[in-house]
């Protein structure tokens, strides 16, 4: 399978909530769209892995995924090892995306900022030609950030007000995690709290773009503009 976008996330439901709108909307324009969660979860409150790579699958349909997998690695004991990058650098060499989405490289979680630079390396030893003589050697053209959660200012916004409630249905097919349960509640928001968060947020960063709902995403090269004059977004 080639994909043109895929998205590295630790956990399954992160993408959902960092990138799950453009992934849709690149979806809904012909792209072929991807998911690789490097674990399942496990070490959560709530659920199963058997249940939330389940539930994975259920989301990925909502977001018109071409492929999703799962690599099962540990959860919340994700490293950054020999193993690990190979592992991952050959499943990159095998979807051959041309766009790879990976975490911000800061965050709360340990596993989201190992998967960023777990990503990082995967990417640029998957472009080795000696690395593996089974698989051709891959480097994705683009590597962005998705940075919904980070306190910094984006390189692009992408518009998801057409995509926002869909990633919505994606993201609350998480039943074993958005949905009511004892186990975990005072850590668990209800179903309302939730669609009111994420909704803040995606409103906050579609204002910064004069739409209704946006995802940002930071890069770390700069872009390339040829027509000044049709550039988006008004600055006065």
């Amino acid at each position: 399978m080639s994909l043109d976008v895929l998205a590295i996330a630790a956990h399954p439901d992160d993408v959902e909530q960092t990138c799950g709108g453009t992934l849709l909307r690149m979806a809904e324009a012909g792209y072929r769209t991807g998911v690789l969660d490097l674990t399942a979860g496990d070490m959560g409150t709530r659920g199963t892995p058997d249940q939330r790579v389940a539930e994975s699958e259920i989301a990925g349909r909502h977001l018109l995924l071409r492929w999703r997998g799962n690599l099962h690695f540990p959860d919340a004991r994700l490293e950054n090892t020999i193993a690990a990058r190979m592992t991952l650098a050959v499943k990159i060499r095998e979807m051959a995306p041309r766009v790879v989405i990976l975490p911000y490289w800061e965050g709360r979680h340990p596993d989201h900022y190992r998967t960023a630079e777990l990503g990082y390396e995967a990417c640029f030893l998957a472009g080795l030609k000696k690395l593996d003589e089974y698989s051709a050697p891959h480097r994705p053209q683009k590597i962005l950030y998705a940075s919904l959660y980070a306190e910094v200012k984006p390189s692009f916004i992408v518009d998801i007000s057409a995509q926002f409630e869909r990633r919505m249905t994606a993201l609350l097919s998480y039943v074993s995690q958005y949905g009511a349960a004892a186990e975990g509640s005072a850590l668990f928001p209800h179903e309302q709290e939730i669609r009111e968060r994420l909704g803040a947020i995606a409103r906050f960063y579609g204002n910064l773009i004069g739409v209704k709902y946006g995802e940002p995403f930071v890069v770390k090269e700069a872009i390339q503009i040829d027509d000044i004059v049709a550039m988006p977004v008004r600055s006065i």
